[in-house]
C-alpha cells in the first residue's frame, strides 16, 4: 500500500461511473425531444448532454426552440427515467461494485457526487445495493448553487467526508465532471468509458484508466481480488 498514493476520501461521479445510466437517461431525453419536434436519436443526445444538470439542458433546448419549456419539464424527464429503472434497466458500472467495496474495506471515506437529480439518485442507489457503503453521503446539483462544471458538488462532497479537497480523489467520466473536480483542487481520475482518453486528458486530466480493477491500485490500496 503507498501512503502517497492513498488519499483521504474517494468522491465518486455516479452516471457513467457507477450506474450503467447515460443510455437510459439520455434515452429518455432524446424521447421528450423527438416528441417536441427536434429529431434526436440516444447517442445523440449523449453526445450533447453527458454530464450535464438538466436545468443546463433546458436552457440548450430553449435556446433551440427559442421557447420556454413548461416549469415542470424537469419533472416529467426524471419520472421518464425512474420509470425505466423501474423495470430493471439499470445495471452497474463493471467492476464498480468491487472496486468501491476496496475503498471501502480500506477504511477510505467515499461519498457521490453527481449532476443528476435528487429523486434519479435516490432511485439509482435504491436498486444499486453497493450504495450502501456511501451510508447516505448523496450529493446531487439540487445540493449546491451551481451544478457541475462548477466545482461545488466536489467542495460540498469533500466537506461532507470532513476532508481537504486536495487530499480527495474525484473518480470521472465526463468532460463536465473532470473540471468540476480540477476546479475544486483535488486529484482527479479519468475513467475513460464513456467518454475517450483524448477528451479528458484535452479537460486537463492527467491519470486515466479504463477498467475500475485498476482504481483500487491508483488509490494505493492493492488491486481488487479476482
Amino acid at each position: 500500500m503507498s501512503a502517497a498514493l492513498r488519499p483521504a476520501a474517494v468522491l465518486f461521479d455516479c452516471d457513467g461511473v457507477l450506474a450503467d445510466s447515460e443510455a437510459v437517461a439520455n434515452g429518455a431525453i432524446a424521447d421528450d425531444l423527438t416528441e417536441r419536434g427536434w429529431p434526436m436519436t440516444m447517442e445523440e443526445a449523449k453526445a450533447l448532454f453527458m454530464g450535464t444538470a438538466l436545468p443546463d439542458i433546458r436552457t440548450r433546448i430553449e435556446g433551440h426552440f427559442n421557447a420556454p419549456l413548461a416549469p415542470d419539464w424537469e419533472e416529467s424527464v426524471v419520472g421518464r427515467i425512474v420509470a425505466r429503472y423501474a423495470t430493471g434497466d439499470l445495471s452497474p458500472i463493471r467492476g464498480a461494485q468491487a472496486a468501491v467495496e476496496a475503498v471501502a474495506a480500506a477504511g477510505i471515506r467515499m461519498a457521490v457526487a453527481s449532476n443528476s437529480g435528487r429523486a434519479e439518485l435516490r432511485s439509482k442507489a435504491a436498486i444499486l445495493p453497493f450504495f450502501h457503503h456511501f451510508e447516505g453521503r448523496l450529493l446531487c446539483f439540487e445540493d449546491v448553487a451551481r451544478p457541475k462544471p462548477w466545482p461545488d458538488l466536489y467542495l460540498a462532497a469533500a466537506k461532507l467526508v470532513g476532508a481537504d479537497p486536495r487530499d480527495c480523489v474525484v473518480v470521472e467520466d465526463s468532460i463536465a465532471g473532470a473540471r468540476a473536480g480540477l476546479a475544486a483542487g483535488c486529484r482527479v481520475l479519468g475513467f475513460a468509458q464513456e467518454t475517450p482518453e483524448a477528451g479528458l486528458r484535452a479537460a486537463g486530466v492527467t491519470e486515466v484508466f479504463h477498467d475500475h480493477a485498476e482504481l483500487p491500485a491508483l488509490l494505493g490500496i492493492g488491486r481488487v481480488a479476482a
